[in-house]
This record gives C-alpha cells, sequence and structure tokens, in this order.
C-alpha cells in the first residue's frame, strides 16, 4: 500500500510555488474562507468523491489541516485512493501562514 510522506512547509514551497502539487486543505468551510494556501482546494465529506474523481492521481498532492495532525489520516486514505504521491504538511496552515504569509489567500 502506498503510504504518505510528512513535508516541511520549505520543502512544500517551491512545489505550491511552482503549481507542481494540488494542495486539499481539510479544515472547515469558515478557516478555509478566512484565509488558506494560495490555490488550496477545500476538502471535505461533502466534495471528497468529487475530489477523488476528478484530481490527477499521478500529480503530488499536498494535505493541509490546523497543525499537521489530521491531514496524516487524510493523506493516507488519499493515499489508498490511488495518488501515487501524498504528503501530509507539517505544522498545518497554522505553521504556513507564519513562514510564508505571501503565498495565503482568503475567499
Amino acid at each position: 500500500m502506498v503510504q504518505f510522506q510528512h513535508l516541511s512547509a520549505q520543502d512544500a514551497r517551491p512545489m505550491i510555488e511552482n503549481q507542481q502539487a494540488t494542495v486539499a486543505d481539510t479544515r472547515d468551510v469558515m478557516s478555509y474562507t478566512s484565509g488558506h494556501i494560495s490555490g488550496a482546494q477545500p476538502l471535505d465529506n461533502s466534495n471528497l468523491s468529487e475530489f477523488i474523481a476528478n484530481t490527477d492521481k499521478s500529480k503530488p498532492l499536498i494535505v493541509c489541516c490546523y497543525h499537521g495532525n489530521s491531514s496524516q489520516g487524510a493523506a493516507q486514505y488519499l493515499a489508498s485512493q490511488g495518488f501515487e504521491q501524498v504528503y501530509s504538511l507539517d505544522g498545518g496552515y497554522e505553521l504556513w501562514k507564519i513562514t510564508h504569509p505571501d503565498l495565503c489567500e482568503s475567499s
């Protein structure tokens, strides 16, 4: 079975800047709307099936939550659904917004 990998914010930055990875944000809608990684897609139970069906499984996938804990379970599940390169963002959005505020946006 494919396993997810941990990814630091520092290592994730070039992948996100160059749009080399899909970013899935598993936080609640209000938190996502208030601020998220530039280009991130919200992901929850209501759109999970659609996300799995419509996302390129060969492109790296970075899963982000609040602090990097719950994203690990989501990353493992997505790896089991056929995504080839799945990463859990260490420190989550809370660390990301401090270290890379220039790559944050709100909806």
